[in-house]
């Protein structure tokens, strides 16, 4: 049996014998306690009337939703739910009293309604007064953790609340802190508002706080990085709560209130993209993901997924990444249908065999090396994959007759200093060549690092603190813009709903952050202190490596798009036919795997500077 099917009999249960117990009890009452003169008083119909007043009851508490509450969240709107089903069905009751004309009194049948009301919502409060004991009688004074508690609005009160009552961890909220100046001084689930986020440092001092929870779901990103950097100083570990929609919903436990992360410091709004255009571009389309397995094209795939295409083509050749995003999407959205096909985008053959077999309508071109470290190493392979890959699935999608094609790309094509870079910029350039002359919209989509993606430097720096440091730095001054998965991916969708064809597609990503700032934040949030705990090693420039990205070469100018965040970047125009000589030449150079391959890229990529040792 379900648990929660369970708990609904148990409530019924106690129910009936509340709706039964509450006659017998307020007729005994009413009656000074003389249970003979009770039973002499109503023997007579009593037996008629007990099974009629049970079924009415049950009946209006269904029809008032309470065998639905979320026993652990009764809330005062749910007390008020539980007000009008008592009070309806006492209402119905009276009639029926008057129906069998029953002896009962006005006086003698307020007080069964009162005694009614009193025992459903004792009944119904009860699990929360339960727990509260019990984590309260399981855990030992000494074994608090002294947590403070930011926001003092509902999501606050829900906080504090199930912190409390919680038996899963030992927290005791000793305080409340709030901006909004009237709430200050005021108590939430008992516990005060002492102050307002600026005197945090304070408050942790003179509580001795060792644990904070943001509660505030609905402040900007800003608001949210202000508070957070004032966290920061305390040491203390850091909470935060989920999002608003679970709020909404009422969808809170202690397993729900997640670390800090990183992104919550960025101090920049989520993009938010037009559902409506981008539910037009997917909806009832076959739909191609090249590198459908990796951190991008998986997310891709999701996003699609909630946008109702007709089909899913996964494309990918890592052929583990391809079953995870698989098996992921086989649970989450059963009814989608889709297909996996193992392939690598250099195979010119193969790709067109799978747009022969698939006709998709719109492709993401996701696949590509993008270590920059390792493809200065093996530049051959970068050129191989990116740009002849990028190659074979444009002029796929141009034969075919595919009606979007959007390309990935990277703020690090734009005047590149690496072999990836320049690679990517040269993606950038087939796409721009192949438009030119296709009925196929072209276009591509242009931003910084991402957050969480595999080889990304925030994996990389939690297992260096997990190991106790050193944390490793290339360079004090090194910035770079970053954005999460889900953001770049919108923007990806966003951009394919707005492309018309040769736009490259820039995200306006706000201030770019000090990668030194991001290894302390992340120290900090982990509960050390940088250079004190933690140490930080600064390594040195990794070839190829710069210490700030563009977005946009100069020439490119912006353009406005109806997303404040995004911004078209018009293309660069080049020679069509000299670019071609040089593909041929780039082949037939990679095919010999000839150390001259950097060479031959900077001739293409005006902007691309090659060191004179590797010429």
């Amino acid at each position: 049996m379900k648990k929660s099917l369970r708990n609904t009999l148990i409530v019924l249960f106690f129910d009936i014998l509340i709706i039964n117990l509450s006659v017998l009890v307020g007729s005994v009452i009413k009656h000074d306690f003389a249970l003979s003169q009770t039973i002499a008083n109503h023997a007579s119909y009593i037996a008629t009337y007990l099974p009629i007043r049970t079924v009415l009851f049950i009946a209006v508490f269904f029809l008032f939703r309470m065998y639905r509450f979320v026993w652990s969240l009764v809330s005062t709107k749910d007390v008020v739910q539980m007000f009008l089903g008592v009070t309806v069905a006492s209402f119905l009751d009276v009639i029926v009293i008057g129906a069998l004309r029953t002896n009962f009194k006005f006086s003698e049948i307020f007080i069964i309604y009162l005694l009614t009301l009193v025992f459903e919502v004792l009944l119904r409060l009860s699990y929360r007064i339960f727990k509260s004991v019990r984590a309260s009688s399981t855990r030992k004074t000494n074994e608090y953790t002294p947590t403070l508690v930011i926001g003092a609005g509902s999501a606050g009160s829900m906080a504090v609340r199930e912190l409390s009552e919680s038996d899963k961890i030992s927290t005791r909220v000793c305080c409340i802190v709030d901006d909004n100046p009237s709430k200050v001084g005021k108590y939430i689930e008992g516990v005060r508002v002492v102050g307002t986020t600026n005197d945090i440092p304070k408050f942790v001092e003179q509580y001795g706080v060792k644990s904070i929870v943001y509660a505030i779901p609905s402040s900007t990103a800003a608001e949210k990085k202000r508070i957070l950097e004032i966290c920061k100083t305390t040491k203390c570990s850091l909470k935060i709560m989920p999002g608003l929609y679970q709020m909404i919903n009422g969808d809170l436990q202690v397993g729900k209130i997640r670390d800090v992360e990183i992104e919550d410091l960025l101090g920049r709004d989520p993009i938010v993209i037009d559902n409506r255009n981008v539910l037009n571009a997917l909806t009832d389309k076959v739909v191609l993901v090249t590198g459908g397995g990796g951190s991008i094209g998986s997310e891709l795939c999701r996003q699609i997924a909630r946008n109702l295409p007709k089909k899913l083509i996964i494309l990918d050749i890592y052929e583990n990444n391809a079953y995870e995003i698989q098996q992921e999407l086989v649970r989450n959205y059963p009814n989608l249908n889709f297909e996996t096909v193992i392939a690598s985008v250099r195979d010119e053959a193969r790709i067109e065999h799978v747009f022969d077999t698939y006709n998709p309508q719109v492709v993401f071109h996701a696949a590509a090396h993008k270590h920059v470290p390792l493809m200065e190493k093996s530049p051959n392979e970068a050129v191989k994959n990116n740009v002849f890959g990028t190659l074979n699935v444009a002029k796929a999608a141009d034969k075919f007759g595919a009606e979007k094609f959007i390309l990935i790309s990277t703020d690090k094509a734009v005047n590149p200093t690496n072999i990836m870079g320049a690679t990517k910029r040269m993606c950038e350039m087939v796409v721009q060549t192949i438009n030119k002359n296709s009925n196929t919209e072209f276009a591509c989509v242009r931003f910084g690092n991402v957050l969480g993606s595999n080889g990304s430097v925030i994996p990389l720096f939690k297992e260096q603190i997990k190991k106790g440091g050193p944390v490793s730095v290339t360079h004090p001054d090194i910035i770079r813009y970053f954005m999460t998965i889900p953001e770049a991916v919108s923007l990806v969708l966003q951009a394919g709903a707005y492309a018309k064809g040769g736009e490259i597609f820039v995200l306006d990503m706000g201030q770019p952050v000090k990668i030194d700032d991001l290894a302390r934040n992340l120290i900090r949030l982990s509960g050390y202190e940088p250079d004190v705990d933690i140490k930080i090693e600064y390594t040195g420039l990794r070839p190829g490596e710069k210490l700030y990205e563009e977005l946009l070469m100069g020439e490119e100018g912006l353009q406005k798009t109806e997303n404040k965040l995004i911004y078209i970047g018009h293309p660069i125009e080049f020679d069509v036919e000299q670019f071609a000589e040089g593909l041929v030449k780039l082949k037939r150079l990679c095919k010999r795997n000839s150390d001259k391959i950097k060479y031959e890229v900077a001739q293409i990529v005006g902007t691309y500077t090659v060191d004179k040792n590797e010429k």
